[in-house]
C-alpha cells in the first residue's frame, strides 16, 4: 500500500474526503502525513481526529522557502511518502520538493485550467461571467497551476449563481473525483481521460 502526504492550508474539506475513503477501504492508501503551513487551520483537527501525523509550520519562522521545504522533505522521507497530494495548499511548491518528487505531486483546482488559475478561482469565474467552470486535477510543476492536466470535469454556471452555490457544486465534484483519481494513480499506475494519460 502506498503512502501519501496531504498538504493543506485551511479547512481541509478535500482532506476529509480522502480520510473518509481511506477509512472505508475505497482508497487503497495510507495517509502518512499532513503538512500544514497555517497553525490553527481546521485541517489539523481533522488529522488529529483521524490519528494522522502532522507537520505544522509557520513560514515566517524561516528566512527562505528552501529552509522549510528542506524540513518538509525530511518528514516526507521519514514517513516513506510515495505521492504528495495538494488539497487547498496555498503555496507554490519550490525546487527542493519538485526535484525529489518530480511527477509525484498532484493538485486539485476549482476551475477548468488554464482558465482562472491562482487564488479565488470561483470569484474569478463569477466576475468574468463565465458560463462554465469546473474542477481540474493536474500534476504540479514550478508554475501557478500550469502542470500537465490529468482530468477535468465541467460545471455549468447558472445566471443566478452565487459564490456559495457554485462552491457547493464544485466541492461535491471534488470530494468524489479526487479520491477516485488517487485510487487509479496508486493502484493502476495511470489515469486515462479525454485530456491526458499520465503515468505515476
Amino acid at each position: 500500500m502506498k503512502n501519501i502526504a496531504v498538504f493543506a492550508s485551511g479547512n481541509g474539506s478535500n482532506f476529509q474526503a480522502i480520510i473518509d475513503v481511506v477509512q472505508t477501504g475505497e482508497l487503497h492508501a495510507n495517509i502518512a502525513l499532513l503538512v500544514c503551513d497555517k497553525p490553527g487551520a481546521y485541517a489539523i483537527e481533522r488529522a488529529n481526529r483521524a490519528r494522522i501525523s502532522s507537520f505544522v509550520f509557520n513560514p515566517k519562522d524561516y528566512q527562505q522557502k528552501e529552509e522549510f521545504e528542506a524540513e518538509i522533505l525530511l518528514r516526507l522521507k521519514q514517513a516513506e511518502v510515495d505521492l504528495i497530494v495538494l488539497a487547498g495548499y496555498m503555496r507554490l511548491i519550490g525546487p527542493t520538493l519538485l526535484r525529489e518528487f518530480k511527477g509525484r505531486i498532484i493538485n486539485i483546482h476549482p476551475s477548468l485550467l488554464p482558465a482562472f488559475p491562482g487564488k479565488d478561482a470561483i470569484g474569478q469565474a463569477l466576475e468574468a461571467k463565465a458560463k462554465w467552470t469546473g474542477v481540474t486535477i493536474h500534476y504540479v510543476d514550478e508554475g501557478m497551476d500550469t502542470g500537465p492536466i490529468i482530468v477535468q470535469e465541467r460545471i455549468r454556471i447558472s445566471e443566478k449563481e452565487t459564490r456559495e452555490s457554485l462552491q457547493r457544486k464544485i466541492q461535491q465534484i471534488e470530494h468524489k473525483l479526487y479520491p477516485s483519481i488517487l485510487e487509479m494513480l496508486l493502484t493502476r499506475g495511470e489515469v486515462t481521460s479525454d485530456k491526458a494519460t499520465r503515468t505515476y
